[in-house]
C-alpha cells in the first residue's frame, strides 16, 4: 500500500519524505489557504516546491467546475511538472474532464467520492486515482471504509486498473482499517501516520533494553 501525505504544509511534507515511506501528496484548496497559499502564481510555486520534496505523485486540484475550465487548468497543471496528477471533482463535468485526459495521457484523481456508482464511472472514464473520503462518510454515520472495501472488490473483479485511494483519513485505526480491506494507497495528515509507530509495548520494552544496558557497561 502506498502513503501520502494529505497537506500542503512543506514542513511536515519533509518529514514524512525523511521516514522513507512517503509515496505522494494530496492537496486542496482548503489546504492551501490553510497554509496561506494565495494567488495564482504562488499556489503554481507551490506544487513546484513540493515536487521539488517527494519523488512520487503530487494531486494538485482544479478550482474550475465546468468542463472547458477544467480542462484549461488541469493543463496546465500537468504542465508543471511530470509528477503532477490532477485532481478532478466527481461531477458530470468531471468524468467528462477525466476522459478527456485520459485520451491525452494525463493523470488525473477523482476527488469527492462517496458512492459504489460514482467509483464506477470514474474507472470507466479511466481516472487513474478514485478517492473516496472515509471520514465524511464516517461523519453522516456511514460506513467509510465499507466503501473502500466494496471499491476495491468491484476494480479487481472487473479488473480496472484505477487504484484506490483512501482519502478523508481521521485516524491511525482509518489508515490500519483500509489496508485491511486492500485500498492501493491511503491520503492521510502526518499525525496518523506517525500514530503507526506507537505502541506502548515497544516504549517499555526500549526503556527496558536502556535500563539492561546500563547494567552491562556499569
Amino acid at each position: 500500500m502506498k502513503f501520502f501525505i494529505d497537506t500542503a504544509n512543506l514542513a511536515q511534507i519533509k518529514e514524512a519524505q525523511a521516514l522513507g515511506i512517503l509515496d505522494g501528496v494530496t492537496t486542496n484548496p482548503s489546504l492551501m489557504a490553510k497554509e496561506g497559499i494565495k494567488g495564482h502564481e504562488n499556489i503554481l510555486n507551490h506544487y513546484r516546491a513540493i515536487c521539488d520534496i517527494v519523488d512520487g505523485d503530487v494531486s494538485a486540484e482544479v478550482l474550475a467546475t465546468d468542463y472547458d475550465g477544467m480542462i484549461k487548468e488541469g493543463e496546465m497543471l500537468a504542465a508543471l511538472h511530470d509528477q503532477i496528477v490532477v485532481k478532478i471533482p466527481m461531477t458530470k463535468d468531471g468524468i467528462k474532464a477525466i476522459k478527456y485526459f485520459y485520451d491525452k495521457d494525463i493523470r488525473t484523481n477523482c476527488t469527492l467520492v462517496f458512492s459504489i456508482g460514482q467509483a464506477l464511472l470514474a474507472a470507466k472514464a479511466g481516472a487513474t486515482y478514485v478517492s473516496p473520503f472515509v471520514g465524511r462518510l464516517d461523519d453522516i454515520a456511514s460506513d467509510g471504509v465499507e466503501l473502500v472495501a466494496q471499491i476495491v472488490d468491484l476494480y479487481r473483479f472487473y479488473g480496472y486498473n484505477t487504484e484506490v485511494l483512501a482519502a478523508s483519513i481521521r485516524s491511525t485505526q482509518h489508515i490500519i482499517q483500509c489496508a485491511e480491506v486492500g485500498a492501493d494507497v491511503i491520503t492521510s495528515p502526518l499525525d496518523s501516520i506517525l500514530g503507526l509507530l506507537k505502541h506502548p509495548l515497544t516504549d517499555s520494552g526500549l526503556a527496558k533494553f536502556v535500563e539492561d544496558s546500563k547494567k552491562m557497561n556499569a
